[in-house]
């Protein structure tokens, strides 16, 4: 990584970045390849850093990270069989099976953990809520530019509270979400986006 500039320019026009975010798109994860290419040892770090680079009013820091590569993948993965099978258990074992195999989709996943704080100085928890799901979007546009397929999925498992605890979570915490990145293996399709002018008002007093 390089080391950060003493003085930050003004804004100025980047056209290649406005068109990178007006035609960005999730690469979803049941089309990566879960044993391709994925960011190095290096990258995840820089990935990472990107990441928290979001407003954080007060500077709190309200999230961490979990990373999950090679084996621990499918080590986590009978975390998630188990406790599958135990909020369903009528359903056929190959089901916890599938369910076991979630994390291999992609050669890295990220559990974003949001973890607000207690901040004597009154920062709203959804304040920091808020930031932990910019720091999930901002992990995406980082993979992205990078070159890497992201996708930023809850799924059932990060509400589970089985899964919590096997990732430690602590009473106040949330999976913010699980970003899957690594290889695409296919190009994403366009979906319908909000109109504009539904969802646009002026103030007018």
């Amino acid at each position: 990584m390089t080391d950060q500039p003493e003085i930050y320019p003004l804004p100025s026009p980047k056209p290649e970045t406005t068109d990178f975010l007006r035609y960005r798109r999730s690469n979803l994860a049941k089309v990566m390849d879960g044993e391709g290419a994925g960011p190095s040892a290096a990258q995840i770090d820089e990935l990472l850093t990107i990441a928290g680079r979001v407003p954080d009013h007060r500077k709190l820091s309200p999230w961490r990270f979990v990373t999950f590569e090679g084996a621990a993948r499918a080590d986590f993965g009978q975390h998630i069989a188990t406790a599958f099978m135990a909020a369903y258990p009528d359903m056929p074992h190959d089901r916890a099976i599938f369910e076991g195999q979630r994390l291999t989709r992609a050669p890295l996943v990220v559990a974003v953990i949001s973890s607000p704080v207690e901040c004597p100085r009154g920062t709203p928890e959804w304040e920091q809520i808020l930031s932990s799901g910019a720091v999930c979007f901002n992990l995406c546009l980082a993979a992205q530019s990078m070159g890497f397929g992201a996708q930023w999925l809850t799924e059932w498992y990060a509400y589970d509270a089985d899964i919590h605890a096997a990732l430690g979570l602590t009473a106040r915490e949330k999976v913010a979400g699980f970003m899957y990145l690594g290889t695409a293996d296919a190009a994403p399709l366009e979906r319908a986006r909000a109109n504009l002018a539904n969802i646009t008002s002026r103030w007018t007093g």
